[in-house]
């Protein structure tokens, strides 16, 4: 079988982009430069093709409770227009995907998959649905396209084109609205950027009307495509993870740091919630943490080192474009995981050092 495209190839194509095999799609890596592209997003704004990723609703009248069950963060207390990172986890508390909900409506659930993971997330939420009688699981990934549309001009940008006030959209909310005469969209207020930003889903039949309409309102504003090297650098600055290399079904979400996401003290049972209660009233095996590592790069696989044996393996790392510093994510044993820890990277074969960082590398001033 042949690589997937999303409604926007053309304007790939046509823009000159490189083109990559990203897990079954053909996708932009780069158009102008990774760390052009990366640049703009900082300092202007930058437009992204996201629509490889899947989308599920959840529809009926229990939809809420459905999602409270299956995912680790609360979902009860969600009102309209409101959306929510969580990750759902297997009954041993590996991370099955990291996803995020939006609340149409008490009956109307709307869910972002990660794109590898469409199927899989879609036959796992049909299989662990408890009231499979009164919640429908519809699988949506073939009737949405997504943008991005991030940077600290992307409000502005973006409210030439809707009626939608923009500016009455917090972070994590959404509204459904018209954009570039296309309506029926989801308008939400995230991003995989660490920048201020939306990320617009729109039906497939408004795509080719869509990316031509943003590029030519985004002209002043400083608008460009943006590939998936720069959304990789944004989003690890940022320490925002990517499913498949920072976590898996082989790590918890206490293990990879976004235990915030975990509400072990909501009412409702979920899966995966004796394993986690277990793991946190035991001991961690592993722990994610920021690196910024002395005078090498360290990418995926390098292994942490202590007396020099591996203990530990990094899982994301690159040369971080805003701060100059080479920046990365690994698991170490906890004992390792305190900030300011100094610990040793192997580095295809030579050892670097570097120190356990807290928090972001990058935060935007707000």
């Amino acid at each position: 079988m042949g690589l997937s495209r999303t409604p926007f190839f053309a304007f790939h194509q046509a823009a000159g982009a490189r083109l990559i095999d990203f897990g079954g799609w053909e996708m932009p890596v780069q158009y102008e430069g990774i760390l052009a592209e990366h640049a703009r997003v900082r300092t202007q704004v930058g437009l992204f093709d996201v629509s490889h990723m899947g989308e599920v609703r959840l529809k009926g009248p229990r939809a809420l409770e459905v999602a409270d069950y299956l995912l680790t963060n609360r979902m009860d207390d969600l009102v309209d227009g409101q959306a929510r990172y969580s990750p759902m986890c297997t009954p041993d508390g590996g991370i099955v995907d990291d996803l995020i909900v939006y609340r149409v409506a008490a009956d109307d659930i709307f869910i972002c998959v990660n794109a590898a993971n469409r199927e899989k997330d879609t036959n796992w939420i049909v299989a662990h649905n408890p009231l499979p009688d009164e919640v429908e699981v519809i699988a949506e990934h073939d009737l949405w396209a997504q943008v991005a549309v991030q940077g600290p001009k992307a409000e502005a940008l973006l409210q030439t084109l809707t009626d939608t006030d923009l500016s009455a959209i917090a972070y994590y909310a959404f509204a459904l609205g018209t954009v570039a005469g296309v309506a029926g969209c989801v308008i939400a207020r995230t991003g995989y950027t660490g920048e201020d930003g939306f990320e617009v889903f729109l039906p497939v039949a408004g795509a080719d009307a869509l990316w031509p309409a943003l590029m030519a309102a985004g002209a002043p504003f400083g608008l460009a495509p943006i590939g998936l090297g720069a959304r990789d650098t944004l989003r690890l600055e940022a320490k925002m993870l990517l499913y498949g290399s920072d976590m898996d079904e082989q790590s918890s979400p206490l293990e990879a740091g976004i235990a915030w996401a975990v509400k072990l003290d909501k009412p409702a049972d979920f899966v995966g919630k004796a394993a986690l209660l277990a793991q946190r009233e035991g001991r961690l095996k592993k722990r994610l943490v920021g690196l910024v590592v002395e005078g090498r790069i360290a990418r995926h696989g390098s292994a942490i080192l202590e007396g020099g044996q591996p203990v530990g393996e990094v899982t994301s790392g690159t040369r971080s474009p805003t701060l100059g510093e080479n920046i990365a994510l690994a698991y170490v044993p906890p004992r390792l995981a305190k900030p300011g820890t100094r610990v040793v990277v192997d580095v295809r074969g030579r050892t670097a050092e570097a120190v356990v960082q807290k928090g972001p590398f990058y935060k935007r001033a707000t």
